[in-house]
């Protein structure tokens, strides 16, 4: 799925173990919209060097499943201390990178350190700030101890960002990723595509039913479905043309699959800018937006509308979708009480199509509220730079498809939303110290309403998770708990 992360196996591989019958397929050919700049999930923020390598060229200590369930992985097990701040892993021994270098506690430390370290590029580098010490206790033992309790602990080392690599290889993984995963990296054709290659020496091999993976880069969404229906393509995830669905759902040759995914769509604010800084112009900008007539016109009617920073299908989503009702008069007045007058936004938008799309619905939309919009639209590298890492921008759209990333809003005035609010701060360190699940769930319902009121971004829809499968596939998830999809259980036959 097209998306910008933000902050997460060997008991989940062994689960989705497939029996390889004579006659199956060996290689897969997987459609995906968004090419990566780099193949270093521990370096870049990109979701789809997730997509394509985590769980796969990439391991982590620990696992998410479907079911958002945490399990072991590289770590077989573990203990945690009474206070919640010891974590004593044991790691499988026996395993090797694919550069044929030994994995062991060894290099978990240095992973861990690396991307705590002050001057690291990980994109998620605050999921490692409560760690207080790394210790090697053996070559297969790793001791990590907290400086404060964190529930996400064990879910946050499942992410990409997490990812265990060696420091004989760490330089060039950007290029040439190097992990311990089930897929080796074979080749990488930029603008075209990337090659995996089964990994025979991966400590359940025998469980892959793949011997290739292909991954198609292909970003406009006929260009999707008309290799899809040439059958150049096996497998389309995240398939980016939502008002082509009804032709596969038709087609016998198809399996169409809609789930869910973490992923809010936002019309981001840069709440650093001399004029969004306003509390009523924000307000303004909320209500002038048609949240039924951006997903009917951008996801034709196939989302579902969101009112603050959180995915409906979690247990603690609390409906504030009715927070800015759609008010063109409410808003022209929120302007005139601000003295702003015929604002003028720059709304810089990534090369997806859900945001392209709404994006000159939204424009058509504060025009009519006395807003002039220009849209720029930018290559993914070029967001990145000047969106993400410099605050370039006024207005952008973009899915956040990360889990728990709702402590985004706690990052500071540094990070890309140029929001600065301690009170969210004070209570998102509560809600990850929090270890009683009815007290989380009610702090989890406050910073929802707290980010609402705020109207930090307008908030638009949660993404879903289109797939568009060729008969005879098999073992690709539904919904989309993670940004990863491992593939050691994806099967083909004719």
């Amino acid at each position: 799925m097209p998306a910008f992360r933000t902050v997460a196996p060997a008991a989940l591989l062994a689960a989705l173990i497939v029996v390889t019958p004579a006659w199956a397929v060996t290689s897969l050919s997987v459609g995906l919209q968004q090419e990566p700049t780099s193949l270093d999930p521990t370096a870049d923020a990109t979701a789809s060097i997730d997509g394509m390598l985590t769980q796969n060229v990439y391991e982590t200590l620990t696992v998410v499943n479907e079911q958002g369930e945490v399990l072991p992985n590289l770590a077989k097990s573990w203990t945690v201390s009474h206070d919640g701040l010891v974590y004593d892993f044991v790691l499988h021994s026996g395993v090797t990178f694919h550069d044929g270098t030994t994995f062991d506690a060894e290099d978990v430390k240095f992973s861990f350190v690396r991307a705590m370290a002050e001057g690291s590029v990980n994109p998620s580098k605050s999921i490692f700030a409560p760690i207080a010490a790394v210790e090697v206790t053996a070559p297969d033992a790793l001791r990590i101890t907290l400086k404060q309790k964190d529930g996400f602990f064990l879910f946050n080392i499942a992410q990409g960002d997490a990812a265990i690599v060696a420091p004989e290889s760490v330089e060039t993984n950007a290029i040439k990723p190097v992990g311990t995963g089930p897929f080796m990296f074979t080749d990488w054709t930029r603008g075209d595509r990337l090659v995996l290659s089964k990994n025979a020496a991966w400590r359940d091999a025998g469980s892959v039913a793949i011997d290739r993976v292909e991954f198609r880069f292909v970003a406009d969404p006929a260009a999707a479905a008309n290799a899809m229906l040439a059958g150049e393509i096996d497998a389309f995830p995240g398939f980016p043309a939502p008002e082509l669905m009804e032709q596969f759902e038709a087609d016998t040759r198809f399996k169409v699959v809609v789930g869910s995914t973490e992923g809010e769509v936002i019309l981001a604010m840069n709440n650093s800018d001399e004029v969004l800084k306003d509390l009523r112009v924000r307000r303004a900008i909320s209500h002038a937006l048609d949240r039924e007539a951006i997903i009917e016109g951008a996801m034709y009617g196939r989302a579902q509308p969101i009112g603050s920073f959180f995915a409906p299908h979690h247990a603690s989503y609390v409906d504030l979708t009715g927070t800015y009702p759609h008010d063109v008069e409410k808003a022209k007045a929120l302007l005139a009480e601000a003295g702003v007058v015929a604002p003028e936004f720059l709304l810089r938008v990534p090369p997806f199509p859900y945001a392209t799309r709404s994006a000159e619905i939204i424009q058509a939309q504060l025009a009519d509220a006395g807003m002039t919009v220009k849209i720029e639209n930018v290559e993914w590298g070029f967001w990145l730079e000047e969106v993400f890492r410099n605050k370039n921008y006024d207005l952008s759209i973009i899915a956040h498809t990360s889990p728990n990333d709702l402590g985004n809003f706690a990052r500071g005035p540094e990070y890309f939303y140029g929001y600065d609010n301690p009170d969210f701060v004070k209570l998102w360190d509560a809600i990850k110290f929090e270890a009683d699940p009815v007290t989380r769930d009610a702090l989890l319902k406050d910073a929802q309403r707290l980010v609402a009121d705020q109207a930090v971004h307008g908030f638009l829809f949660q993404l879903p998770k289109l797939g568009v499968y060729a008969q005879g596939v098999t073992g690709f998830w539904q919904s989309a708990p993670v940004l990863y999809q491992p593939l050691a259980g994806v099967a083909k036959v004719k």
